[in-house]
């Protein structure tokens, strides 16, 4: 392995900084997000709309934020040493391993990234430009062996086996996930807000964010409502609705979010509702926000907006609600812009007449 230059390893949390004057490598352009108010509906439903623009973190998602807080909690564990090689693996939907690929790359570490087949092929081209050694494997459920997740915690097993000095980022069980929103995202929202927030909604594949957020809110004001969205498919909606784990709907054009399980970093979280955002909600916001607010969001994104709207409306006019725009349009525009892709999952009645021009074929 090539050497890499000389650089002074010093331990740093998101929020400090050694320089007024420049930002001392990606790492510290993590967070920190402009929290964007989105006019169109807030004047639609009489309440303060803002969202997190995420996508404007350095890997361009909200998962930078639980990428470099898992780095960091293994270098502060001593399982991997700023300067020396070492191995990141983890089994994710695309986000979290560009993010992770991004901090590989800034501390010198291999990243190795498990990722469902069915992902869309920005993301996996995203991770291969970015020097992954990735690895599709089939969509299957969490109960097989086979599933993602559980190659990504074998071969990092393997590895260790081998003497090499390699983590598994498990970032589905993993509370340094939960832990970087405790201490970065819900105190942003906090002070951008000045305290004034009735509700944070968002919708949740790990956990982390949600339950972050969600848990730092409470301690500063009990009544800030912590409120899921979920996805078709899911079983996280009728768990914070009945306690049971029950699908609602069958599978989703969005990526990375739902579950059917309770994971470490959801677990206990202070969750006071849910909603449920179709398909069809998730793809007319979508346009909504490229169209009358110019900006580009993927899926998950425009869900979080479709249930911070649902939750206003609830609440009535004069509340402030707040959610998470989780990535960018890019990561997905081969298929959420594709007319045939759209038709093809029975969504070309959800395509406003106003979004022709925004469609690539």
């Amino acid at each position: 392995q090539q050497q890499r230059p000389q650089t002074e390893h010093t331990s740093r949390s998101m929020f400090t900084a050694t320089s007024k004057i420049a930002s001392q490598g990606l790492p510290s352009l993590v967070g920190r997000t402009p929290l964007v108010r989105l006019p169109s509906l807030s004047a639609q439903t009489g309440c303060e709309i803002l969202a997190k623009a995420e996508w404007m973190n350095p890997g361009g998602s909200v998962k930078d934020r639980a990428a470099l807080s898992i780095v960091e909690q293994a270098e502060a564990n001593g399982e991997l040493v700023r300067g020396e090689s070492g191995v990141v693996v983890e089994g994710t939907a695309g986000n979290t391993g560009i993010g992770l690929a991004h901090i590989c790359l800034a501390r010198g570490y291999k990243c190795v990234i498990f990722i469902p087949e069915t992902q869309s092929k920005e993301k996996m081209d995203s991770l291969r430009a970015l020097g992954c050694d990735l690895r599709p494997v089939p969509a299957v459920p969490y109960s097989n062996p086979a599933m993602y997740q559980h190659q990504a915690a074998r071969y990092a097993e393997q590895l260790r086996a081998e003497g090499v000095r390699a983590v598994w980022g498990n970032q589905f069980d993993n509370c340094a996930n939960r832990d970087a929103h405790i201490h970065t995202t819900g105190p942003e929202l906090w002070q951008a807000t000045d305290g004034r927030l009735d509700a944070f909604v968002s919708a949740t594949g790990t956990g982390g964010t949600l339950a972050g957020t969600g848990v730092y809110l409470k301690q500063r004001d009990p009544n800030v409502q912590v409120v899921l969205a979920d996805p078709p498919g899911s079983c996280l909606y009728s768990y914070v609705k009945t306690g049971e784990l029950k699908r609602t709907g069958e599978g989703s054009i969005t990526e990375g979010i739902g579950n059917g399980r309770i994971t470490d970093n959801l677990r206990d979280a202070p969750i006071d509702d849910a909603v449920f955002v179709s398909d069809q909600e998730t793809l007319g916001m979508l346009f909504h926000l490229l169209h009358y607010e110019g900006i580009p969001v993927g899926a998950s994104a425009a869900l979080n907006t479709v249930a911070a709207v649902k939750v206003a409306k609830s609440l009535g006019p004069g509340h402030t609600v707040v959610t998470m725009l989780c990535d960018g349009l890019a990561r997905y525009q081969s298929r959420l812009l594709s007319r045939a892709w759209l038709e093809q999952r029975g969504l070309s009645d959800a395509i406003p007449e106003y979004a022709d021009r925004f469609l690539i074929d």
